[in-house]
């Protein structure tokens, strides 16, 4: 019995001091490139669906109507398109983080179009917290609260006609050159 005792003592000890070696000599998968852990996105999802489910909000503070799509195309054009894409062209900062950025103007299966599957609320809790380990930034802070609905409602209906003057905002292609461009030098200042 003392030696049962005795195994299960070192096999105590020795399961931390090996988690810490794993850890401490970078072994886990860090780089974007690295294959995730096992069942890491159970890990991550189970507890993210969790509190969504529990804290989003129930309807829209705005109407589904061609101001909000045309004011959340605005705000989708100069905050969320740099990861997400734009319609008919993907992202390709987003294409190269992980997890995988989705790119919310391209059709995933049954006439899906990004999250348009996804109840406004969900998305607005998406924009307002952010989403913890996936680069998804909290916008709460950001953007006011009338501005993350317009985008989220606009999102949520990805996968029906949207107003032209919208359409137009969300096809121009990525200028993804001036958003990583080095800033010009300071003009001469009279010397």
């Amino acid at each position: 019995m003392g030696r049962f005792l005795f195994g299960i003592i070192i096999g105590v000890l020795l399961l931390p001091a090996g988690a810490w070696a794993w850890f401490k000599y970078g072994h886990p998968p860090v780089a974007v490139a690295d294959a995730p852990l096992p069942f890491e996105r159970q890990i991550t999802h189970v507890p993210l669906n969790a509190r969504i489910d529990k804290e989003a909000p129930g309807a829209a503070a705005v109407q589904a109507n061609e101001a909000t799509f045309v004011a959340g195309a605005h705000i989708y054009r100069e905050q969320c398109a740099f990861c997400h894409g734009v319609s008919g062209e993907k992202s390709k900062i987003g294409g190269n983080m992980f997890p995988g950025v989705p790119q919310l103007w391209e059709s995933h299966g049954h006439g899906v179009v990004g999250v348009s599957d996804d109840p406004p609320g969900e998305t607005y809790w998406k924009v307002a917290n952010g989403i913890r380990l996936s680069g998804m930034p909290a916008y709460n802070k950001i953007l006011s609260e009338t501005e993350m609905w317009q985008v989220s409602v606009l999102l949520a209906n990805a996968d029906k006609p949207l107003p032209p003057t919208a359409l137009i905002l969300l096809k121009q292609p990525l200028n993804l050159d001036a958003a990583t461009a080095a800033p010009a030098p300071p003009a001469d200042l009279g010397r």
